[in-house]
């Protein structure tokens, strides 16, 4: 069995995202969303919110679910045996820094990264860009999958 662990904070998840899970889900047997947990960092949705999020994004998708963890990604692949590590590449800075990481995993476990590149349509959103839109009151919804809707908490 091809198990397979898409880690990130997915504050919120983005179309980006969205489109390397879904693209994913022929490659892998099962796909486990991860969501992780840094106390040092400030995240403009709860944990649970973008849990949910993505859950309602997939609920229809049987190979697809989503946990939340802490700690190092590939000890969450060890615990739940997961062999391959999912991550989407939109630019080339962001291959670099995923390079350095596959390498660094690769050299404590044997843990593989597989890299997808994100759709040419997608490629400019960032989760940090769409929580800027959020911020800003602007029109955010085109970036995000239908279950990402926000209140004026947010705002």
């Amino acid at each position: 069995m091809r198990k397979a662990i898409f880690p990130g904070s997915f504050d919120p998840i983005t179309l980006g995202h969205e489109d390397i899970i879904k693209r994913s889900i022929s490659l892998f047997d099962e796909i486990v969303i991860a969501i992780g947990i840094n106390a040092e960092k400030k995240y403009m949705f709860p944990l649970e919110e973008r849990k949910r999020f993505i859950e309602e994004t997939f609920k229809n998708e049987p190979k697809v679910s989503v946990i939340t963890y802490e700690g190092l990604t590939i000890d969450l692949c060890h615990k739940i045996k997961a062999d391959f590590i999912l991550r989407g590449l939109r630019n080339p800075a962001d291959f670099e820094f995923e390079k350095a990481i596959a390498h660094t995993n690769r050299r404590l476990s044997k843990i593989e990264t597989v890299f997808l590149l994100t759709a040419a349509s997608t490629s400019y959103i960032s989760s940090s860009i769409v929580r800027d839109v959020i911020r800003n009151g602007g029109q955010y919804e085109m970036l995000v999958p239908d279950a990402v809707r926000v209140n004026d908490l947010y705002l």
